[in-house]
């Protein structure tokens, strides 16, 4: 089979701008500072049993080391447990989310922390909050028809 030089030439060129845009973003993130969300530390959990699996038998915030804190949220029907998050500015918060009955997406609005929460399955999500001020956690996946009222607040002070 013959193929123009031409036709060659362009097929060519769109492979290497196929592999400059690769790279570009690849370089962005990484320089961002962007990761995906990961599950090491917990694994999977019965949604059935979040009352009995820790962390999730006592959702809430809580100090882990010096200015870093964890933050155990469980995601249901058109709510958060807990309902609302304190926590220093400056300091590390590490989410760790799942869901109890339906897929829900949390998103800190203002921030890059954007996941999913999906029931069985536990999304650990790190961000430092530099400035002080009141920050609108939502869930921006459509969980059923109180959805738009699915909102939290987090507060650093």
């Amino acid at each position: 089979m013959h193929i123009h030089r031409l036709e060659k030439i362009w097929m060519v060129f769109g492979v290497v701008m196929l592999a400059v845009f690769l790279a570009v973003l690849g370089v962005y993130a990484f320089s961002m500072g962007l990761q995906t969300p990961h599950s090491h530390a917990y694994g999977k959990v019965d949604p059935e049993k979040l009352a009995e699996t820790p962390p999730f038998d006592q959702p809430g915030v809580y100090q882990v080391g010096e200015n870093e804190y964890e933050a155990v949220i469980i995601m249901y029907a058109f709510g958060f447990t807990p309902n609302e998050i304190t926590v220093p500015a400056g300091a590390k918060v590490n989410f760790v989310i799942t869901s109890s009955d339906v897929v829900h997406g949390f998103e800190i609005v203002g921030t890059t922390v954007n996941l999913m929460a999906i029931p069985g399955e536990v999304n650990v999500v790190s961000y430092t909050f530099d400035k002080p001020g009141e920050y609108l956690i939502l869930c921006n996946e459509y969980c059923g028809i109180g959805h738009q009222a699915m909102y939290t607040k987090l507060v650093v002070t």
